[in-house]
């Protein structure tokens, strides 16, 4: 009776309808699980990836209900699941290909920008595709064979809207719920995944395409007067060059490790009478190294990506997002590695655990003209070796090794840290035991300084195989913290650590605790502890210029450190000024909000004098984030190419092949190359010591290449032989 009664529903157009609906939400739950890897930890995730196909399929389909006419009716209701499964299997294809969803932009350009797919989807076809189809291949049969009846009643417009509107109010409670899980989704885009998983790939298309139109109509709204108001800007930052400084690093390689969360307050303090980075502190002081005791910070929303951007392109990010995640595929950059190709014929490379779609950085390092993205898939996956957002610490520094010593010299290479990320957990295996931490309320404090403590080991390790391999005799190695790891909620807990008093704290501390580590170490270099306040924004001037290369035709916002006209002064995200003698919180430069840098104390009767450099400090500094924003939301820089300089092509760069591009360049130079492989006559693997437990117990050759990157390797070869035999 009950199969009966189920049977005669689906006979109806409702019960049409609702099958065609239950069927979509199946298959796309199983291309989530089964092709997707959408990162999903715990049951209330789940909830919202089962429940974000239901409501965009439901106001789809019910399209379909408005036509008055039975067969038209039916028909649009297949054409829409057509086109959904159509969407879902094409995102299916290519993220078996680029291990990403697809853009609007890809789909207009799917001819220039990714050819790869269409020339290699029977290649990427598994049999459990059939599965997508399947539903829709068995309804046109049954109902082409009258076995599945068409409803030839009428329903007016009332059960059509009652559809929408169920559609509607489901897909209203996805994006709560995926908002009460993470908060700013739309707002942060940090990686495309993450939209996909919580809202869908529907949700996720019409956004992209939102964002898309966004983007064209600012693009087609600018102007080549905007850009001269940059230019004349950024010509105020330009100094002139300390001789002492400028070339004094002409032609080394240059190492980035980017600590990750790592604050300034952790350098030289103690827990329990132990130092919490005892190589950091001795490398802070060392005899080669320039370090900057008041450094700060100046991420916004798009925290590492802001960090990541500042030092590579000397702009500021965005004020309402990730400026790698909302333009970083569209924008042209005047980036580091590009810049150092040009003046130096460097050779570029990121190393990252995480995946490359985070942060949008597989596209983003392509603009910016990085030569290699060594990502997760280059690493080992294992569960023991990964924590949170990738692979651990010292592993990453380990495994990186058979990549760094087959790029050509000299190099610019980013290493980007993982372990010392919120909520900063570890496993027992990894804990120093001869390093106890402190035992606070709070959980986060607690296990900040442990991960930091490892972070540290790590560095150290990695140091120690420069000096082993002779490579530190030719490296310049710049280090710095990215931004805070700890939230100004938690500072009055942590005070007392640091030697400051919790019921005193205000907001002139919370500034204070957005200082990061920033040191420059070289065996030529003269090593000093310089106290000027400097920031982020200010790397890239100062990079350029130790290695002989001038900024003046740069657009750039920030100076250079070591020119004897540097003034010190800096500007957060979100206005707060930090100069060589105030501070001014949100940069208002109102009474109650201005502090004196060096004692603490609130000002708050301004002499004439200190109000005209408030002021003027205030002004600068909204100019300075103005006029970035400016540049970047408009994407000035298409408009202009500095003498000496070429504009990246992104197309020329393929992340899938790093391991066999270096292959292809070390035979094709034979003794010519560069590379650290070739100099030293056979791997420097061996000379990498590190006290990593997954490797006590293991075998392991860290030679060894992971299996999906070698057979990728392997793939993209045979793909040539067939193409070069087809000419």
């Amino acid at each position: 009776m009950q199969k009966k009664r189920l049977i005669n529903f689906i006979q109806t157009r409702t019960g049409f309808f609702i099958l065609l609906v239950s069927l979509f939400t199946l298959k796309y739950i199983f291309a989530a699980y089964h092709d997707f890897n959408l990162g999903i930890n715990d049951p209330y995730q789940h909830f919202i990836m089962w429940l974000s196909p239901i409501g965009t399929a439901t106001l789809l389909f019910s399209i379909g209900f408005y036509f008055p006419k039975p067969l038209v009716s039916y028909g649009v209701m297949l054409l829409m699941d057509f086109a959904n499964t159509g969407l879902l299997f094409a995102n299916v294809l290519y993220y078996r290909q680029f291990s990403d969803f697809i853009t609007v932009k890809t789909i207009a350009n799917a001819g220039k920008v990714a050819p790869g797919l269409g020339k290699s989807a029977v290649a990427l076809l598994q049999p459990s595709d059939l599965l997508l189809w399947l539903d829709l291949i068995i309804i046109l049969i049954l109902l082409c064979s009258h076995k599945l009846q068409v409803d030839q009643h009428s329903y007016g417009l009332l059960t059509p809207f009652a559809a929408s509107t169920v559609g509607v109010l489901i897909l209203v409670t996805n994006i709560f719920l995926a908002e009460t899980s993470r908060p700013r989704l739309l707002g942060t885009t940090f990686d495309r995944s993450y939209v996909v998983k919580y809202l869908g790939i529907d949700t996720y298309t019409v956004y992209d395409a939102v964002k898309n139109e966004q983007t064209e109509q600012t693009n087609r709204n600018a102007n080549a007067a905007d850009l001269n108001k940059v230019l004349a800007f950024t010509k105020q930052s330009k100094l002139p060059i300390n001789s002492q400084y400028f070339g004094k690093e002409k032609g080394k390689n240059v190492i980035v490790i980017h600590l990750e969360s790592f604050q300034q307050f952790l350098i030289n303090l103690k827990i329990n009478g132990k130092p919490v980075t005892p190589f950091l502190n001795s490398l802070y002081n060392n005899q080669h190294t320039i370090s900057f005791a008041n450094f700060y910070h100046q991420v916004g929303v798009g925290r590492t990506s802001d960090a990541e951007n500042m030092l590579e392109t000397g702009t500021y990010g965005i004020s309402d997002g990730s400026l790698f995640t909302s333009l970083g595929s569209s924008n042209v950059f005047q980036a580091a590695p590009q810049i150092l190709h040009e003046n130096g014929n460097y050779t570029s490379a990121v190393f990252h655990g995480n995946a490359s779609t985070f942060w949008n950085r597989d596209d983003v390092y392509k603009n910016m003209g990085y030569n290699y993205f060594f990502d997760q898939k280059y690493f080992s996956n294992a569960k023991s070796d990964t924590l949170g957002y990738g692979i651990k610490d010292k592993l990453m520094f380990d495994e990186s090794i058979k990549y760094l010593e087959r790029m050509q010299q000299p190099f610019y290479s980013k290493f980007i840290t993982l372990t010392n990320h919120t909520p900063f957990d570890m496993d027992k295996e990894d804990l120093d035991p001869a390093f106890q931490t402190t035992d606070t309320s709070d959980k986060s404090i607690n296990n900040y300084f442990e991960t930091a403590h490892y972070l540290d080991q790590a560095v150290k390790e990695f140091f120690d195989y420069l000096t082993k391999s002779g490579l530190i005799k030719n490296t310049m190695v710049i280090i710095y913290g990215d931004h805070y790891g700890l939230s100004n909620s938690e500072n009055q807990t942590l005070a007392p650590i640091i030697g400051e008093s919790a019921d005193t704290w205000n907001s002139y501390n919370d500034v204070q605790m957005q200082r990061v580590p920033f040191m420059i170490h070289a065996p030529n270099l003269k090593g000093q502890i310089k106290k000027e306040v400097a920031g982020e924004i200010d790397v890239l001037p100062t990079l350029l210029h130790l290695l002989g290369i001038s900024n003046q035709n740069y657009i750039q916002f920030g100076s250079d450190l070591f020119s004897k006209q540097y003034q010190p002064w800096l500007v957060f995200r979100n206005g707060t000024v930090v100069s060589q003698k105030y501070v001014i919180i949100g940069g208002k430069g109102k009474k109650g909000d201005v502090y004196d840098r060096k004692t603490g104390k609130q000002i708050i009767n301004f002499t004439k004098q200190e109000k005209t450099e408030i002021n003027a400090l205030a002004k600068k500094a909204k100019k300075s984030l103005k006029y970035s924003d400016l540049l970047n939301n408009h994407n000035l820089l298409r408009f202009y190419t500095p003498v000496g300089f070429k504009p990246v092509n992104p197309e020329q760069f393929d992340y899938l092949t790093n391991y066999q591009q270096m292959e292809d360049i070390i035979t094709k130079l034979k003794t010519n190359s560069t590379a650290l492989i070739s100099r030293h006559h056979g791997t420097t693997t061996k000379l990498y010591k590190t006290d990593a437990p997954q490797l006590k117990n293991r075998s392991d050759d860290i030679t060894k290449i992971p299996a999906d990157v070698k057979n990728n390797q392997l793939s993209q070869q045979k793909k040539a032989k067939n193409k070069d035999s087809k000419k």
